[in-house]
């Protein structure tokens, strides 16, 4: 739609590519490992379809170079989470679930389309490129701010940031390969791409930099909390899924060019080591029927290869030599030290990091590791041949990619480019100096904390599941009370306003009518209004007024309904000689049959109606009822006045007589008017006149029926 400014412009560049790579390179992993996983179940072409529309809507999202483009990829990832989400649909908690993942990352949705419209208003355009083309004149135009805490909304909706985190950890409802796919690799991460997307233009606001540094930390350190309360392996994951995702928030408001490296290499490291620990889950759930971590010890007597996937995987999430996950945390220690960072920040991202660490050795150790405490009874096995080649490849390129950073330099560094295009950057990726100074050393840290949480797992647990303020104020409590009002609120609404009394409907609506018009007649006509000049009228139209006028407010004095219907047909019959009188003989013809049948169906139900009760109109409305009709004539008779005032445009008049003979070939200009210029016009009058019958033939129909059962009534009396 060139008019509006939107179009399907594609625009791949570093940021673009990496994102393709991960959502098809682990996509494929995912359909690999669903095979399995869904190996005998009926439901499983389902799972495939919407996956690949998953797919193909991601695909569209990082490579869209149009604002309103992207935003209907965006939503088409959340409607279509909402089907993955709640996949078990017969289950209560997966349809809460997914009801509750479309209610965040939908009603987000809205927020990003409004900052998408206010942003490309500021800047005139909807396309990416250009908008960051001129970031330097964007950040100094009014309203930006507000754009970009739109955005932000959006963002922070579909990457489950502060204070919207709540609802990823409650879709691990999904199935396994739902998890690994949408909540570790690609969509939770969306939110991430657009804030490093748009990073380039206004990475100098300090409310763009501060703004993204706090709440990150803040959702960091909250998911790392949730974390030690969890007992479900994939809700731990989860969370700490969220917490990465709030140090990518963290990483994007930093600046620098390690800042953009970090993000990069975070990116890759997280989706090469949290979907392999997602798959684990999904094995042991699958080969032991339950995710509780009181329940699993010792399973890699009955699954090693899973045990061997677990084990890498975690390798390289708490951040161990040889891992990529390390040199990740490597460039990530360099870019926090380069930023001005407040000091509770960086204690907390230590502490981020040493939580990472103990969810590492609770997902690879604990479960895999340890005295067996499985019942004899219980038929644990290893899964099949699909569902361990997806997490051994992706935690062994973890690995592989620790030892040699060279093979993806190009294309973190591709990627850190595009985020900050002015840095000259070089293969700053490197093994050899994160083993070196003060990196090692927090490194070290981390590890050290990490162990003593994980060694102390049980005790934190009990510890915080005694606090109860995360569960009363917290942000899911907020999110339930709201829920629960939606329904009291539509019975309030709907008791206020749909009570069956047709005149207060009547009544709402000519308010509501007349002040948006009273609105626009104050702000925008009136100052600008000159007095019409004063016309002589011919006597038929000022015969036709005195009809209208006497009809009208003879109606007002009358309390007969019969004498009512009648009187007030004048106003009709008067405008229909107006319209004859001003050349518009179409519509004079149409009020005249429309009052006619109007008239007749209204006596003729009055007449049966006679002798049946009618309620009386409560007289204590009457003074508002005037006030209102008063209110109303005036707003109409300014908006007549207005009109006759303005300066007509004749530009029309004359296409008309210039094209009715030439293209139409009728010398009457109205009947080709009527006919072939506003053909669609008269097709909506015989509509009218079309129904105004449909709607007498039953209603006097009814009356008939009526009359002939009481007559038959009375002959048997």
């Amino acid at each position: 739609m060139p008019a509006l400014g939107i179009d399907f412009a594609v625009h791949v560049d570093g940021l673009s590519a990496f994102f393709l790579v991960l959502i098809t390179g682990v996509g494929s992993m995912v359909f690999l490992y669903a095979a399995g996983y869904m190996s005998g179940d009926r439901r499983s072409p389902r799972l495939f379809l919407l996956l690949t529309l998953f797919m193909f809507a991601m695909m569209g999202c990082v490579s869209a170079d149009n604002l309103l483009t992207l935003f209907v990829f965006w939503e088409l990832t959340s409607i279509i989470s909402f089907l993955l989400v709640g996949f078990n649909h017969q289950q209560q908690n997966s349809r809460q679930s997914a009801q509750q993942a479309l209610m965040v990352t939908a009603g987000g949705g809205l927020f990003l389309l409004a900052g998408f419209i206010l942003l490309g208003q500021i800047a005139g355009t909807y396309s990416i490129s250009s908008l960051l083309l001129q970031a330097d004149s964007l950040v100094q135009q009014p309203g930006i701010h507000v754009a970009l805490v739109l955005i932000w909304i959006g963002c922070f909706t579909k990457s489950a940031q502060f204070p919207f985190h709540f609802w990823l950890p409650n879709a691990m409802t999904a199935p396994t390969p739902v998890s690994a796919y949408l909540h570790s690799a690609t969509m939770v991460k969306l939110g991430v791409y657009l804030l490093a997307r748009l990073d380039p233009a206004f990475d100098s606001l300090p409310l763009w930099r501060y703004g993204l540094v706090i709440v990150g930390s803040l959702t960091a350190l909250l998911a790392v909390t949730h974390a030690l309360r969890e007992r479900d392996l994939k809700r731990i994951l989860a969370w700490s899924t969220v917490a990465a995702l709030g140090t990518l928030t963290l990483l994007v408001g930093l600046p620098g060019p390690h800042a953009a490296l970090a993000v990069a290499a975070f990116l890759l490291a997280h989706a090469l080591y949290k979907a392999p620990l997602f798959f684990v889950a999904g094995n042991v759930d699958h080969g032991a029927g339950t995710r509780i971590i009181d329940d699993l010890h010792g399973m890699r007597r009955y699954m090693p290869w899973t045990a061997s996937a677990a084990l890498l995987a975690g390798v390289s999430m708490a951040g161990i030599p040889a891992s990529f996950g390390f040199i990740a945390k490597d460039v990530m220690t360099a870019a926090k030290s380069e930023a001005d960072l407040f000091f509770l920040v960086s204690a907390g991202t230590i502490l981020v990091s040493a939580v990472s660490v103990a969810v590492a050795a609770v997902a690879a150790v604990r479960i895999f590791w340890g005295q067996d405490n499985c019942p004899a009874e219980a038929r644990l096995h290893e899964g099949h041949w699909p569902m361990l080649v997806p997490p051994l490849a992706i935690a062994c390129m973890g690995i592989a990619f620790g030892l040699a950073p060279g093979w993806v330099n190009p294309l973190i560094i591709s990627t850190a480019q595009s985020m900050t295009p002015t840095a000259d950057m070089n293969a700053l990726v490197s093994p050899w100096h994160a083993l070196s100074g003060p990196v090692l050393l927090t490194q070290l840290l981390a590890i050290g904390i990490g162990l003593v949480i994980y060694l102390s797992w049980d005790k934190l647990h009990q510890f915080m599941d005694h606090v109860k303020p995360l569960d009363r104020w917290g942000p899911t409590a907020w999110y339930h009370k709201k829920l629960k009002g939606i329904p009291y609120g539509a019975a309030l609404v709907t008791r206020s306003l749909q009570h069956g009394r047709l005149v207060h409907y009547t009544a709402l609506l000519l308010v509501f009518i007349a002040v948006i018009l009273a609105i626009v007649l104050l702000t925008v006509t009136l100052p600008r209004f000159q007095w019409p000049a004063w016309q002589a009228v011919s006597w038929p139209i000022f015969l036709a007024l005195s009809i209208i006028a006497v009809g009208a407010i003879v109606s007002v004095f009358l309390r007969a309904n019969l004498l009512l219907v009648l009187v007030s047909g004048l106003v009709g019959y008067g405008s229909a000689l107006f319209f004859l009188f001003t050349s518009a003989p179409d519509l004079a013809l149409t009020q005249f049959f429309m009052e006619t049948v109007l008239v007749v169906v209204a006596v003729a139900a009055l007449l049966h109606l006679s002798r049946s009760r009618i309620a009386p109109v409560n007289d204590r409305y009457r003074p508002w009822h005037m006030l209102l009709a008063i209110l109303i004539g005036l707003v109409f008779c300014i908006i007549f006045l207005i009109s006759t005032s303005a300066t007509m445009n004749e530009a029309l008049a004359s296409f008309f007589a210039q094209k009715s003979w030439t293209e139409a070939y009728g010398k009457n200009v109205v009947n080709v008017i009527i006919v072939d210029f506003r053909a669609l016009d008269t097709l909506g009058e015989i509509a009218v006149v079309a129904f105004a019958l449909l709607a007498a033939v039953p209603l006097l129909a009814g009356i008939r029926s009526h009359r002939k059962s009481a007559a038959q009534t009375r002959e048997v009396e």
